[in-house]
C-alpha cells in the first residue's frame, strides 16, 4: 500500500528525505511545520507529530514517526494527530514504526531526540502562546526520574511534593537548587544534574547560582537553609504515594484481537505465534503498559486508520489513557514486538536496490563468482582502519594445559588452529602507556585451555589494576585491530600443546599438526603489507576460490597459485608471507556481507547469572556512568565498557556480561556467539571504541561519582575540571597509502640473514641491516618485548656500570632525535634503567636480546651537527659527579632544576647522547626522563 505524494497534506510535501527531525504542530486540525529553532518546545494544550529520519550505513533511509499529546490537548486534535500519522507513513512507504508519545509518559526513545530533557509549558495554540521572555520570573518546583533519560514534570510548589525517592529541582529567580531525596541513587542525580544546566541555559542565559540540597542535611548549612526557606522552614517530607506508574506497573495478561470493521476482536490461541498474523489483516497486540498495532502488507488506509481508533478505544475503555501504542508494519517489525511471540522465523531482505550493488557484489566475489558486470557500477569500497597505534609493542604466549609460555618473537605470529594463545599489545597514549590484553582461540582448541587462558588473562589484567582493555577473539572471526596489530599473521593446522595432543590421543583422530616437510596450502588474504594473513586449508582442489592466492609447499617445493579475480596487490601478498613461510625456497608462480545498522549500547545488571539490558537511544558520552556497565553492539564486535566505580566482583565478571549477550540475542539477530569482544576500562578506552562517540578525554578522566563530576561540570560552566593532560587527536591508523607517515610506520618487514636477498627490500638495506644484526637477533617483523620503567634512586658510579648506564641513555634518547622511517626496526617508548644492564622484564624470554644499541648509538651519532655550542653563556661548569642529586660533594648555589646547563658540552654529549640545544627541544616530559635517568631531576 502506499500514497501518492499528491494526496498528502501540504506540510509533508518533501518529507523525510534526509537524515534529520522535523516537527509539526497540530494547528485548526492541518500539521503546521516547526521551525528547528523551536524543536524540543512543547505546550500542554497542543498535538505534535514528529519524524525521525536517520541514514543508515547502506544508504537507505530509516523512518520513526511519534505524535505526542499535551495534557491538556483536545480529544480532536489528538484524532487528528494519530491520522495524520499513518498518512505520513504511508506516503514514506509504510516502514517507519509509529509511536503514540502522551506528557509525562514518553518513550525513552522519544527523548532521546531532546537532551537533555523536555520541560512542556503551559497554554497551547486554542488558548494562545504564554512567552516566558515577556513575564516576570515565577518560581517553578520540578520532579526528574530516570536514570538515562530523564522524565521532567512540574509538580505544584509546596512542600507535599517532596518526598525521599525522587529528585526535585527548584528553578527560583537567582539559584537553581537540586534536592536529592535520599533513595535516589548517583546516576538519577548525575543525570538530573543535565537538567539544571538546561535550566539554567535556556530560562537564565547561564548566570545563575546552582546549589546541591541532600535530603536530610541539617540546617547549619547555608543553601540547605536557604533551600528550606523557600517553603518556610525544614520540616519531615511525607512519605511517597502510589502514583499512576506504580499501578501501571501491575503485570497485565497479553492478548491478541484482530481488527474487523473498527472493532478489536480476540484471537484464541494456546501460544503467540508469527503464523497467526494475517497479511491482509491488522491486528493489536495488548502487553498492558504496552499495546501494539500490527498492519499486514496488503491492508488498506483506511484500514489502518481504523486499527489505529480501535486501539485508542481499547486503552480508554480499560483506563490506561497513558498507555504506550507503537504501530508497526509487516516485515519491518521492532525487536520488542517480535520479542512478545514465542517463536519468530528469521527473515531475510531479498529486495536488492542500487544502493546495496556494492554489498552484494563483495559477498559474491568473496565466494569466487565473477562479479565483474556488478563491479563496473559499484562504490569504492572504504578501506576499515584500525583505529589503534599499530607501532607499539607485542608479547605473545601459548598456553600449555595451566601456564603460558612466551613465543619468540620472530615466531609470534605464527598460531596452531588447536592451540590457545594471550597477547599482550602496549602502545603510546597522550600521558602513558596504553595496553590491550587479549585471547585467541583456535577452532580445535580444548575447553580446559581455553578456560586457563581466560584465567591468566585475569591475573594480568588484575596485576595491572584493570587498566588494560581486554579482547577475546576466536579464529575466523578476527577483527581488524587484531590483525593490524600483529601485521602479517599465519594460522597452521594442529597444535602442540599437551592438551591438545591429549584429546587427538583420547579420541583417536588424525594429527594435522604441519611439518616442513609436509603438503600445505596456504590461502593468503588482506589489504596491504600491514595487514596480511595467511590460513592453512584442506590441500585438495576445492580449497581454491578464484578471488584469493594461494601458497602450496611440499618438502622442497613451493608452488603460489592466484585466482583470476585477484588485483595485482593480492599477489604482492604472496611474496611477502614467502618469506614468513618458507623463507629460503624460490617459489613456481601458476596461472560476508557487512552491517547495515547502526551501533546499539545497552545498560546493563548482571545479577545470579541473569542478565537485564536497556537500550541507550541516540546515545553520547555522557550517557556512560561510572557506577555501571554498557555494552556497545557494533554487529561485527562487542565492547562491554566498565566504569571506574564498579565494584571488582564486577569487573572480574565483564566477559562472562559480554558472552551473556550474544548467548541472549537480545536484538534478535542471530549473532555468533564467537564475535569479539572487548572488555574496555573507563580512563582507558582505546580508540577503536571511541570513535562510535563524540569523545572528551578531560570527562573520562574526572574523579568522583557521576553526580559529583557533573555537579563540578555545572558549577565550572559546562567545562570538565582536567584531572590530567587530554588524550591527542587520534590520528589515521591503517589502510594502504604509498608514501606511508609516522602513524603508518610498519613492523611487518621480515629479516633472514642466511638469505641473498629478501623479498621487498632492496641489496643495500640488507647488506646494512647484516652488519649490525647478529643471526641471534631477533626477527624484525614484530616489535622489541615490552620493558618496564625503572627508575633507581641511587646509583653507585664506577666504570662498567656507567659505560652500560651511558648505552641505556643512547637508547633511550633515539627515538627522540627523529621518528624512525616506515618499515625501520621500531625501539620501545622506555627502557629498564639500573645499574647492571639493560634486562627484560620477567615475563619475556629470557634467551632473547633487546635490539642492538649500536644501530640507535651510531644514528645520533650521525644527527649530531658540526659547529653546535658548546657551553652556555656565562654560567660555570661541574663537573657531573657533582652535579647528581645523591652525589657525597654536591654543588650549592645553583639552579637545581637545570642541573644539566652546568655540564660542559662534550660531557652533555657523552651524558645525554646529543647537543645542548637538540636537548632543549624535546618536550618536556622527555627531557625529565634523561633526567631522572642521570639523577639530575
Amino acid at each position: 500500500m502506499a500514497v501518492s505524494m499528491r494526496d498528502l497534506d501540504s506540510a509533508f510535501q518533501g518529507a523525510g528525505q534526509k537524515a534529520g527531525l522535523e516537527i509539526w504542530r497540530i494547528e485548526n486540525f492541518r500539521p503546521v511545520p516547526v521551525p528547528k529553532s523551536s524543536h524540543g518546545k512543547f505546550f500542554t494544550g497542543d498535538s505534535y507529530v514528529i519524524l525521525q529520519t536517520t541514514a543508515l550505513k547502506s544508504g537507505s533511509l530509516r523512518h520513526d514517526i511519534h505524535y505526542w499529546l499535551g495534557k491538556d490537548t483536545s480529544q480532536d486534535e489528538a484524532g487528528v494527530a494519530a491520522i495524520k500519522t499513518v498518512e505520513l507513513d504511508a506516503a514514506l512507504g509504510g516502514r517507519a514504526v509509529q509511536y503514540r508519545e502522551v506528557q509525562g509518559h514518553e518513550t525513552e526513545k522519544f527523548l532521546s531526540y531532546f537532551k537533555p530533557c523536555i520541560i512542556p509549558q503551559e497554554g497551547g495554540v486554542a488558548s494562545g502562546f504564554k512567552h516566558a521572555e515577556a513575564m516576570e520570573h515565577q518560581t517553578h518546583l520540578f520532579v526528574c526520574r530516570g536514570k538515562h533519560v530523564v522524565h521532567v514534570n512540574e509538580v505544584p510548589f509546596a512542600r507535599s511534593s517532596l518526598n525521599h525517592d525522587d529528585i526535585f529541582i527548584l528553578d527560583t529567580k537567582s539559584k537553581i537548587f537540586q534536592f536529592n531525596g535520599s533513595n535516589s541513587s548517583i546516576q538519577e542525580r548525575a543525570k538530573a544534574l543535565e537538567v539544571v544546566q538546561y535550566i539554567k541555559d535556556t530560562y537564565h542565559d547561564g548566570k545563575c547560582e546552582v546549589a546541591a540540597v541532600e535530603d536530610g542535611k541539617m540546617m547549619a548549612d547555608a543553601e540547605t537553609g536557604e533551600f528550606w526557606g523557600f517553603f518556610g522552614g525544614f520540616a519531615p517530607l511525607p512519605r511517597k504515594t502510589a502514583s499512576d506508574e506504580d499501578k501501571n506497573d501491575v503485570s497485565f495478561p497479553t492478548k491478541l484481537f484482530h481488527v474487523e470493521k473498527g472493532r478489536a476482536e480476540p484471537v484464541e490461541a494456546d501460544s503467540l505465534t508469527r503464523e497467526l498474523l494475517d497479511t491482509n489483516k491488522c491486528y493489536i497486540l495488548d502487553c498492558g503498559v504496552e499495546v501494539f498495532i500490527w498492519m499486514g502488507r496488503n491492508t488498506s488506509l483506511d484500514e489502518r486508520k481504523s486499527a489505529s481508533g480501535a486501539a485508542e478505544e481499547l486503552v480508554r475503555a480499560a483506563e490506561r489513557p497513558k498507555s504506550l501504542i507503537v504501530r508497526v508494519i509487516e516485515g519491518f517489525e521492532t525487536v520488542m514486538f517480535k520479542s512478545k511471540f514465542e517463536s519468530w522465523p528469521q527473515t531475510t531482505n531479498v529486495t536488492v536496490s542500487e544502493d546495496g550493488r556494492g554489498k552484494v557484489a563483495a559477498l559474491l566475489r568473496r565466494q569466487g563468482v565473477n562479479v565483474n558486470g556488478l563491479l563496473k557500477t559499484a562504490p569504492v569500497k572504504e578501506e576499515p582502519q584500525p583505529y589503534i597505534d599499530v607501532t607499539g609493542n607485542l608479547q605473545v604466549w601459548s598456553v600449555n594445559d595451566q601456564e603460558k609460555i612466551l613465543i619468540p618473537a620472530a615466531n609470534q605470529s605464527k598460531f596452531y588452529s588447536g592451540g590457545c594463545y594471550i597477547f599482550q599489545y602496549s602502545y603510546s597514549g597522550e600521558d602513558r602507556e596504553e595496553y590491550l590484553i587479549g585471547t585467541w582461540f583456535g577452532k580445535k582448541s580444548v575447553e580446559e585451555e581455553r578456560a586457563s587462558a581466560i584465567s591468566l588473562v585475569s591475573k594480568m589484567v588484575e596485576a595491572l589494576k584493570f587498566l588494560p582493555s581486554q579482547a577475546r577473539i576466536y579464529e575466523g572471526n578476527e577483527p581488524i585491530q587484531f590483525f593490524s596489530i600483529f601485521q602479517s599473521f599465519i594460522v597452521f593446522k594442529g597444535g602442540h600443546s599437551s592438551g591438545y595432543k591429549k584429546y587427538i590421543a583420547e579420541n583417536e583422530l588424525p594429527d594435522e599438526t604441519c611439518k616442513e616437510d609436509g603438503v600445505a596450502l596456504f590461502r593468503v588474504q588482506g589489504s596491504g603489507p600491514d595487514n596480511m594473513q595467511a590460513i592453512q586449508v584442506e590441500p585438495v582442489a576445492s580449497s581454491l576460490n578464484s578471488s584469493y592466492c594461494y601458497i602450496l609447499h611440499n618438502d622442497s617445493s613451493v608452488f603460489t597459485w592466484s585466482g583470476n579475480l585477484t588485483t595485482s596487490e593480492d599477489q604482492e601478498l604472496i611474496e611477502r608471507q614467502l618469506d614468513l613461510i618458507k623463507p629460503n625456497m624460490q617459489s613456481k608462480a601458476t596461472k560476508g556481507r557487512e552491517a547495515e545498522s547502526d551501533p546499539h549500547l545497552f545498560s546493563c545488571i548482571f545479577s545470579k547469572g541473569n542478565l537485564k539490558v536497556s537500550e541507550i537511544y541516540n546515545f553520547t558520552q555522557d550517557d556512560l556512568m561510572t557506577e555501571d556497565i554498557f555494552i556497545l553492539d557494533t554487529h561485527s564486535e562487542i565492547f562491554v565498557w566498565v566504569g571506574q566505580q564498579v565494584d571488582s566482583k564486577s569487573k572480574l565478571q565483564a566477559l562472562c556480561i559480554g558472552e551473556k549477550f550474544l548467548e541472549n540475542d537480545f536484538l534478535l539477530k542471530k549473532s555468533s556467539c564467537e564475535t569479539p569482544i572487548y572488555i574496555v576500562m573507563e580512563g582507558s578506552e582505546p580508540p577503536f571504541f571511541t570513535r562510535f562517540f563524540t569523545w572528551d578525554s578531560a570527562k573520562s578522566s574526572m574523579h568522583g561519582n557521576s553526580f559529583q563530576r557533573k555537579l563540578a561540570i555545572v558549577k565550572n560552566g559546562g567545562t570538565p575540571l582536567l584531572d590530567k593532560p587530554k588524550r591527542r587527536t587520534p590520528v589515521s591508523y591503517g589502510g594502504r597509502s604509498s608514501v606511508p607517515d609516522k602513524s603508518q610506520r610498519s613492523r611487518s618487514m621480515s629479516f633472514s640473514p642466511d638469505r641473498v636477498r629478501v623479498r621487498g627490500r632492496s641489496p643495500a638495506f640488507n647488506a646494512l641491516a647484516a652488519n649490525f644484526e647478529s643471526p641471534n637477533a631477533r626477527n624484525l617483523s614484530t616489535p622489541p618485548p615490552v620493558v618496564r620503567k625503572v627508575y633507581p634512586k641511587s646509583v653507585s658510579p664506577d666504570s662498567a656500570k656507567l659505560a652500560s648506564k651511558s648505552a641505556a641513555i643512547a637508547a633511550l634518547t633515539a627515538g627522540f632525535e627523529q621518528p624512525p622511517p616506515a618499515r625501520q626496526v621500531i625501539m620501545p617508548r622506555s627502557v629498564k634503567v639500573s645499574t647492571e644492564a639493560p634486562k627484560l622484564t620477567p615475563e619475556s624470554n629470557s634467551k632473547e636480546k633487546p635490539i642492538s644499541i649500536r644501530i640507535e648509538s651510531l644514528t645520533i651519532q650521525e644527527d649530531v651537527k658540526e659547529g653546535e655550542a658548546e657551553d652556555e653563556e656565562g654560567l660555570p661548569i661541574y663537573p657531573y659527579e657533582r652535579l647528581k642529586v645523591n652525589s657525597p660533594d654536591p654543588v650549592t648555589e645553583i639552579d637545581v632544576t637545570k642541573r644539566e646547563t652546568y655540564l660542559s658540552a662534550a660531557e652533555f654529549r657523552e651524558k645525554f647522547g646529543m647537543a645542548k640545544d637538540a636537548f632543549y627541544k624535546l618536550p618536556k616530559w622527555k627531557q625529565n626522563k634523561l633526567k631522572m635517568a642521570l639523577q639530575l631531576f
